[in-house]
């Protein structure tokens, strides 16, 4: 597989990146819509560090319902690529209802670090005797980046009661000062000329639109708003769809490392570890 200039040293730079001594990796968490490409993302992310198609997070194909219905985290390279010291994290789906979907409290309750690794969502929100309840969470426990994930295909016809559970979302995570990023995915169903290559997205003037109306939308900024192509019928890897994700998860890395920085600054320990 040829591997571009550009991605071998955004590949080096993220391996090699180092993080503060108070945690063990940058923590993500991915929401958004069912079948907005949450789990696409992950294993699109995943098969440019395996550097082949790799499938670790199964996506659904019906997106009327969430195939994801636990709490997942996915972590990024491995021994014989390299680890990153980068988690993703995967939830079920928000849908309409109060009953549908992953409950907003949950994604709340996960930002803070009170939930564990492999709890499977309920109708109701986490209960603090369950097994998976972290009462007292630690900087490593907590969501470092908040990822909301929307395919720029369907932004159009998304429904005002997900997008209200997203901006609910959202501004709890203000409140936390934890960083917020929007993820436009689908994009090469979205514009003709960017199918048919990925490194015109930002000269595309219906990208920039549907940019413009996720930014409305959400109440996020044009800069926080990355669009992007994952893998989902390809059998082999394209160096124009792998730079502009790589691209997207320096960004990404760079907001959830200034988070931490921050929340460490108050003990006074800024140390590195490699």
């Amino acid at each position: 597989m040829f591997i571009s200039d550009r991605q071998r040293d955004m590949l080096a730079y993220l391996r090699r990146y180092r993080i503060c001594n108070e945690i063990t990796e940058l923590r993500f968490l991915l929401h958004g819509p069912v079948g907005a490409g949450k789990s696409s993302t992950i294993n699109t992310i995943k098969s440019i560090f395996e550097e082949r198609p790799f499938i670790t997070c199964l996506v659904a194909t019906d997106t009327t319902t969430s195939h994801t219905i636990d709490f997942q985290k996915f972590t990024v390279g491995s021994e014989k690529s390299g680890r990153v010291p980068i988690a993703l994290y995967d939830v079920m789906g928000l849908e309409e209802g109060r009953a549908q979907g992953v409950h907003t409290d949950d994604i709340i309750k996960a930002l803070k670090g009170h939930v564990r690794d492999g709890y499977r969502f309920q109708r109701t929100p986490i209960p603090e005797d369950s097994d998976y309840y972290i009462k007292d969470p630690t900087l490593d426990d907590k969501i470092h980046c908040l990822v909301s994930v929307l395919p720029a295909d369907k932004i159009t016809i998304t429904s005002n009661a997900v997008i209200e559970k997203m901006k609910i979302i959202r501004r709890e995570a203000s409140t936390l000062g934890i960083p917020q990023m929007v993820l436009l995915t689908q994009v090469d169903k979205t514009c003709e000329t960017v199918k048919e290559s990925v490194n015109k997205v930002y000269q595309s003037r219906k990208i920039k639109e549907k940019m413009q109306e996720c930014s409305h939308k959400l109440g996020v900024p044009m800069n926080c708003i990355f669009p992007v192509q994952n893998y989902y019928e390809e059998t082999q890897l394209r160096p124009d769809i792998n730079c502009l994700m790589l691209d997207t998860l320096i960004q990404l890395v760079h907001s959830a490392s200034d988070f931490v920085e921050r929340q460490t600054e108050t003990t006074g320990n800024r140390k590195l570890v490699e």
